[in-house]
């Protein structure tokens, strides 16, 4: 599958930027390049949010209930609660290992443990992105921040850590999936959230604009509070990959920054993987471990505060 990057948007652009460009240039000519599948682990279409299932209906009660919790003022609380990074100290390969007790009940792709959705992500953009050391990292663990639902991370619900994100402040684009539900949310009546800047101004910037709170913000506040050295497409792609309003509708682009829509375009290439490596086919841990204790040395810490 070749992967269609837009040409940069600045006339002077780091070594970084140079770099990568030249790297998803390469990929995308690879002829063995990562081919997304037709169906997801249960023989039905990816993201197919209306097919008539058991765990379709469980999947939509889920979205009814992020709908009309997810408030101003419920993720001012959690930031601030979880910003204090106090629930516990470990490694982030510790994380990795503490995962497997979480599964996905918004995902209605597949029910697996989460340590093999990250290794298939991460193999997979590995063999198509092999200079792209920090892109590997990314996809291993974009989703630790899942832990928040365990009983030593508090215990969050579901809908308050996985599911599609979404800017609070400002009007529920309608390409929020299950979007009916938003009605029932008190901000959806309260004239400076209704808009569709809100309390925002267009061009502010992401980095400026609160999300509904989950393991995305999370575990970019991880990454972030702790020091990891990850470029700033890595830290985007591990805080915005649940934003699927953004980069497969193309909606609330109007909030981005430059910085936002050069790291938009590693965020594409990285949607792919996620999405579409999901599968029954175990990868074995203990074969590709080696590797990716590497990289956590190189862009992170011994231990962290959670």
């Amino acid at each position: 599958m070749t992967i269609s990057i837009e040409k940069p948007m600045f006339e002077e652009v780091s070594a970084f930027q140079k770099k990568s460009e030249n790297n998803l240039r390469m990929a995308s000519e690879h002829d063995e390049a990562f081919l997304a599948p037709e169906m997801n682990a249960f023989g039905r279409q990816f993201r197919d949010y209306d097919a008539e299932s058991e765990r379709q209906k469980s999947v939509e009660e889920f979205y009814r209930l992020q709908h009309i919790n997810q408030t101003v003022d419920f993720v001012k609380k959690m930031r601030a609660e979880y910003g204090k990074l106090d629930k516990m100290v470990m490694s982030i390969w510790e994380c990795c290992e503490l995962l497997n007790e979480v599964v996905d009940e918004s995902d209605p792709d597949l029910d697996e443990p989460q340590i093999q959705h990250l290794l298939q992500s991460a193999e997979a953009i590995r063999k198509d992105y092999p200079n792209e050391d920090w892109l590997h990292l990314t996809a291993l663990i974009h989703d630790l921040g899942k832990v928040i639902t365990l009983p030593q991370f508090g215990g969050l619900p579901q809908w308050a850590t996985v599911g599609d994100t979404f800017p609070v402040g400002c009007a529920f684009d309608e390409s929020n999936v299950h979007h009916k539900y938003f009605s029932e949310n008190p901000d959806f009546h309260n004239q400076a959230y209704n808009t569709k800047s809100g309390i925002y101004t267009e061009g502010c910037g992401l980095n400026n604009v609160m999300m509904s709170w989950g393991h995305d913000d999370y575990m970019y506040l991880v990454a972030k509070e702790n020091g990891s050295t990850l470029p700033s497409a890595g830290q985007f792609i591990i805080r915005y990959h649940s934003f699927y309003p953004l980069h497969t509708a193309g909606e609330y682009t109007h909030l981005m920054n430059e910085e936002d829509k050069e790291n938009l375009k590693w965020l594409h290439v990285f949607n792919k993987y996620d999405l579409y490596s999901k599968s029954k086919v175990h990868v074995d841990v203990e074969k590709v471990k080696p590797y990716y204790m590497s990289l956590i040395r190189k862009y992170f810490p011994e231990s962290l505060r959670w």
